[in-house]
């Protein structure tokens, strides 16, 4: 059993003529990500590995989001997953080393809902309508893998152990 957690970099902001990738958070994802840490955190969910996108807003969301938390792994950024579709963010999961049980990707919008749409086959019904219905900014999937190898990763896989957004846990941050 292998453990994936699909991390969408909080809420970001578009301040006149700057490209994409350098985007930063909006005041709300730098409120919201902190708070997303800390669930982790508290719901036992600490990844063995996490794997960042290099995008400003993904880095700036990892670092918030573990800032303090020293049980919190630092993020290992590759530039494959920023704006991978979910075939590209699948291969890289595959990559991963076997003695990793738990892997965190911070990553983006479409590539990570196609992604979770394509892995998870079961899981609470409820969870899973609220995931069809939209992906936002903060939100964080768990999904338990039936594989013993990540290279093993494949369609439906899985089982959706929870979806959790900012606004879940602070009305405020998202």
């Amino acid at each position: 059993m292998r453990r994936l957690i699909l991390f969408r970099h909080t809420k970001s902001d578009w301040p006149a003529g700057m490209v994409d990738f350098e985007r930063p958070l909006a005041p709300r994802g730098r409120r919201a990500a902190p708070l997303m840490g800390r669930m982790i955190l508290d719901r036992g969910l600490v990844p063995d590995r996490v794997v960042v996108s290099p995008a400003a807003r993904t880095v700036e969301t990892w670092a918030l989001a573990s800032a303090g938390l020293v049980q919190l792994p630092p993020g290992e950024q590759d530039g494959r997953i920023y704006e991978a579709p979910a075939y590209l963010l699948a291969a890289v999961i595959r990559e991963t080393a076997d003695e990793v049980g738990t892997l965190l990707l911070v990553g983006h919008n479409p590539g990570i809902e196609s992604l979770c749409e394509e892995i998870v086959g079961g899981g609470p019904p409820d969870q899973r309508r609220r995931l069809s219905r939209k992906y936002p900014t903060g939100g964080l999937a768990v999904i338990d893998c039936a594989i013993d190898r990540w290279a093993d990763l494949a369609p439906r896989c899985g089982t959706l152990v929870s979806f959790t957004v900012p606004r879940d846990l602070d009305s405020e941050a998202e």
